[in-house]
């Protein structure tokens, strides 16, 4: 519940609290609009977690139809699917161009700014922010709102209250706290009635219970592998950690492994590795004569396997209570297709790429601003919704954040005009 102007124009306060995508793409709607915005962050710079997110190759966005994009966010609140549809991909990459930093489209459909970084992007938009009157308060950590409704910063001077004409609060999940997303936000929108949804890890890693022999083997990718679980199958890469697996291929699965983990304590997935090699053709490789080659000999030559990959198969073998050496080439073959790993756990919260869950969808008008707090606005992964990594995750947060700048727009001009809201 903000204090609000009781006359608000184009030179209408706004606050926007958290300095990441979402954000600052809020941030920057809002003063194209004519308001006056400050950006607030308990972190001494912004876009610490979108710098991170850039240090594989910054990947904005995915180039596919906007349909099956729109699919990849499963049951998806309209708000967010009109969100994206207002700001879709080609958007996104004409935003991304306007800044100087032009993009590509990868192999995989994935698209990128032709830097493959951050911080050129980063760089070029605070530039802009600035030029467009947009002040930033760093070190201010968000904590609560005060008896008259202004917001109730902590700085290193002390404790700082405004009152804006309006807030926007882009302040991101559970993921990362270390870079600034640590949902303290959660219970203090509880207590006034708002209803969020239990944060949850996404786009995490799992554990397993490898042997000590396989566990030697952490840090090792498996490459170009398919990772099939609960009918769904993706191909990418994984990544071999001391108790599990992580990396793009287990990511794009993340949510309902990790949903079959919470309701029944585990959940098998299959691996296989040699995707692009029928069964009947590798069986037939896995038939020649072995002559005095040791069987692990014999399966890197056939297979061309690595060393971590050939471990897996025997830890597949394993867990079905068989050896690598009493299986005949089409047993061998139907292995190496589909080697059987049962996760048990999810990775921590504070490690994971993303988190699911959030604020509910219900709790907003069309306009992205709380029902029940009129005057405050939400973006970002602050929001209930879930996506797989590939260029999602970045597309919804600047997609939630530039719908809120113009929600709180909107609004503001029908505070000028008198316009009953809530």
């Amino acid at each position: 519940m903000n204090s609000l102007d009781t006359n608000p124009s184009l030179g209408s306060t706004v606050a926007v609290i958290g300095g990441g995508p979402a954000g600052l793409m809020a941030a920057e709607v809002l003063a194209q609009g004519g308001a006056t915005v400050t950006v607030y962050d308990q972190m001494a710079s912004l876009g610490r977690k979108f710098l991170l997110a850039g240090r594989g190759g910054l990947n904005l966005t995915h180039s596919e139809e906007l349909a099956l994009f729109l699919a990849r966010y499963g049951d998806a609140d309209p708000l967010l699917r009109g969100a994206i549809e207002a700001f879709p991909q080609q958007a996104l990459r004409a935003w991304s161009d306007s800044l100087g930093q032009a993009t590509f489209v990868g192999s995989s459909g994935r698209v990128f700014p032709t830097s493959l970084k951050t911080s050129p992007l980063l760089r070029t938009w605070l530039l802009r922010l600035g030029n467009l009157g947009v002040t930033t308060k760093l070190r201010h950590r968000w904590e609560s709102w005060d008896e008259s409704g202004r917001l109730c910063f902590s700085t290193a001077d002390g404790e700082e209250r405004v009152a804006p004409a309006a807030t926007v609060l882009a302040l991101g999940g559970a993921s990362r706290p270390r870079l600034g997303s640590d949902a303290r936000w959660a219970p203090l929108l509880q207590a006034r009635g708002v209803t969020v949804t239990p944060l949850r890890p996404s786009n995490c890693g799992f554990t397993a219970a490898w042997s000590e022999v396989f566990r030697k083997f952490e840090g090792a990718p498996l490459k170009r592998i398919a990772v099939s679980f609960g009918g769904d199958s993706t191909r990418g890469e994984a990544v071999v950690t001391r108790d599990g697996l992580e990396g793009g291929a287990i990511y794009a699965l993340s949510s309902p492994i990790r949903d079959a983990i919470e309701r029944d304590g585990s959940a098998a997935i299959a691996i296989d590795l040699l995707p692009d090699v029928s069964e009947a053709k590798l069986a037939e490789r896995l038939s020649g004569p072995r002559g005095k080659q040791s069987l692990s000999n014999f399966l890197r030559k056939a297979t061309h396997l690595s060393p971590a990959a050939l471990s897996l198969v025997r830890e597949g073998a394993m867990t079905q209570g068989r050896s690598l050496p009493a299986l005949n080439a089409q047993d061998l073959a139907v292995l190496i297709k589909s080697v059987p790993v049962r996760l048990t756990g999810v990775q921590p919260i504070a490690a994971v790429i993303s988190t699911a869950g959030g604020v509910s969808f219900a709790e907003l008008d069309d306009r992205f601003m709380l029902r029940r707090l009129p005057g405050t606005f939400v973006a970002g992964e602050m929001l209930d919704w879930d996506a797989p990594t590939g260029g999602y995750l970045l597309q919804a947060s600047f997609a939630t954040g530039a719908a809120a700048g113009r929600g709180a727009l909107a609004w503001l001009h029908e505070q000028k005009a008198g316009v009953k809201t809530g």
